[in-house]
């Protein structure tokens, strides 16, 4: 319904449906389904998760990657709460969602992870697969769960710092 669909048909026309791939679902259903859906037809031993909105910039993924080579982590996760990362262009009622929900998920949970409520990480697949197994969540708090719930499997994760524009 916010018109992501188009834009991708309209990125098919430019780079070619075979580098281009649109999975559609039939409604809005949810996050977490999202992702389920998602990896149904995703190739290959790792998998990157972000916004369609591109709210966070694919410059960052190389970051991403050589994180993972150097460390080995199962998951790397964007953040924007360390010293030099950010957000920029969110209005006050946002950064304060964020940064509220983020500071209580610390406060009860003990995560291990500056930025739990960031939709863009990179899994490896097959921890991704098992983590998904496990969450019940659907909505805005499934990117949390799924880090809690890595956190507390023992999952390696590493983070990137972030300056969202």
């Amino acid at each position: 319904p916010d018109g992501t669909q188009d834009v991708v048909k309209q990125l098919q026309q430019v780079y070619g449906e075979d580098r281009i791939l649109l999975r559609a679902r039939p409604r809005k259903m949810g996050l977490g389904t999202a992702y389920i859906h998602g990896m149904k037809h995703a190739s290959g031993n790792f998998v990157v998760i972000m916004d369609a909105d591109l709210s966070h910039h694919p410059k960052y993924l190389p970051g991403f990657i050589r994180k993972q080579l150097e460390t080995g982590a199962d998951i790397v996760t964007g953040t924007r709460y360390v010293k030099g990362g950010g957000v920029h262009g969110w209005n006050l009622m946002r950064k304060l969602t964020s940064r509220g929900a983020n500071v209580l998920a610390h406060t009860l949970l003990w995560p291990g992870v500056s930025d739990l409520t960031g939709s863009f990480r990179l899994y490896r697949k097959s921890v991704l697969e098992d983590i998904i197994s496990c969450c019940v969540s659907k909505g805005y708090v499934f990117q949390m769960e799924m880090i809690v719930r890595a956190s507390r499997k023992g999952y390696h994760i590493e983070e990137v710092q972030l300056l969202n524009s």
